[in-house]
């Protein structure tokens, strides 16, 4: 089995930008040149594919924004134009974000001809006040249609949902999360949702307009999500991510074991070992592109990327980022990586301590992971070891 090699694809437009969301997405009415689009993908791949050397993809993720805006045709020829730089493995999981509106389930058929195997629905609520408070342009009516008809044409589906919301109590989360893991196929991603910072929310925030939950109701219904979701077989493997057994994403998990990806179009970051290090052999390569759509087109076309921001991170710095990730997951950090990359291991008095806070525990000898506890105080777990 070839090492796991991620490739990345932002597509940045939406049809509505959110209040809550934070992510580098624009709106276009006057609509977008997807072949210009296109081409443009496929030459920064080309630029990037000198950089990474021969890899295989073994997963695939068309994120964004809104990528199933686009036509099956477009994801149909950036699917091979990645085969072409990095050829995908046979079992690749092909995974691309979709709105459950009626407009692009109608093309759920094309995606899944295109190379598609895996689809992530933005659902966010089951509830239409919800829905039209989160800024949704879909209702629940159209989420539970796309969500049947996505469980009939693709391999494997996710969908996303957005709980800890204004006025929401434990009742009604516990009804509407019920009713989520009747329609969810294999896989769930469960946000709390929080205030990032220039976004409609934090707006209304700072001016009073937005309440959220406080801390301690917070807390009971990140607690109640997970006993709801062990007792129904979709337990979490990351913070905020849940699965059946083996059907976790596995395009997300080689962010979080902090293994090597690339990334491709506006306001898309990759981390890959480049062939070329010169003095430095084992630094990472850290690729950030070009936000703004129209500036990132301009450049590749200029150049042949986009890339705006390199950095180099030497192996503590890739050791400090990997317990950021890997205390994330369920399965834990790996010990024997961590310290390959840090050259040393964990701090043990640190470990004790917040052992005997019954924050982390040991998973044999070979992984350290948070506690059900130490989940809810993550932030300050990963700053006393990273």
């Amino acid at each position: 089995m070839d090492e796991p090699f991620g490739i990345y694809v932002h597509w940045p437009f939406c049809a509505a930008k959110c209040p809550y969301c934070d992510f580098n997405s624009y709106v276009r009415l006057k609509g977008v040149d997807e072949d210009r689009f296109a081409k443009a993908f496929a030459r920064e791949m080309a630029t990037v594919r000198e950089w990474t050397g021969a890899h295989k993809a073994t997963t695939v993720f068309i994120g964004g924004g809104t990528p199933s805006l686009m036509s099956p045709k477009t994801v149909e020829s950036l699917l091979k134009s990645i085969d072409r730089y990095w050829p995908i493995v046979d079992n690749a999981e092909i995974t691309m974000e979709a709105n459950p509106s009626s407009v692009e389930a109608g093309r759920f058929h094309g995606y899944r001809s295109a190379g598609v195997n895996r689809l992530s629905l933005g659902v966010q609520s089951l509830n239409d006040e919800e829905l039209k408070r989160l800024g949704r342009i879909h209702n629940v009516e159209q989420a539970r249609f796309a969500i049947g008809l996505a469980r009939e044409i693709f391999p494997r589906l996710s969908f996303d949902l957005i709980y800890a919301r204004p006025n929401q109590t434990l009742h009604s989360w516990k009804h509407e999360l019920e009713e989520a893991i009747d329609l969810a196929a294999d896989h769930l991603s469960l946000y709390q949702l929080t205030i990032e910072e220039g976004t409609g929310f934090d707006r209304l925030y700072k001016a009073g307009k937005l309440k959220l939950p406080e801390a301690d109701l917070s807390a009971d219904l990140y607690d109640l999500t997970q006993e709801i979701t062990e007792s129904r077989g979709l337990p979490a493997y990351e913070i905020s991510n849940h699965a059946a057994a083996n059907a976790q994403s596995q395009h997300n998990l080689i962010y979080w074991r902090y293994q090597q990806y690339v990334g491709i179009g506006p306001g898309a970051h990759g981390r890959f070992l480049p062939v070329s290090n010169g003095d430095f052999p084992d630094r990472r390569l850290v690729t950030i592109t070009e936000k703004i759509p129209e500036r990132w087109l301009e450049l590749v076309e200029k150049q042949g990327h986009g890339i705006v921001e390199e950095e180099h991170l030497t192996k503590s710095e890739q050791a400090e980022e990997m317990v950021l990730m890997g205390l994330r997951l369920t399965e834990g950090l790996d010990l024997a990586r961590y310290e390959k990359l840090a050259n040393h291991g964990l701090n043990q008095k640190k470990v004790a301590d917040l052992q005997q806070q019954g924050l982390v525990e040991m998973v044999g000898n070979s992984r350290i992971r948070a506690t059900g506890k130490g989940r809810m105080v993550l932030n300050y777990i990963i700053s006393e070891l990273a």
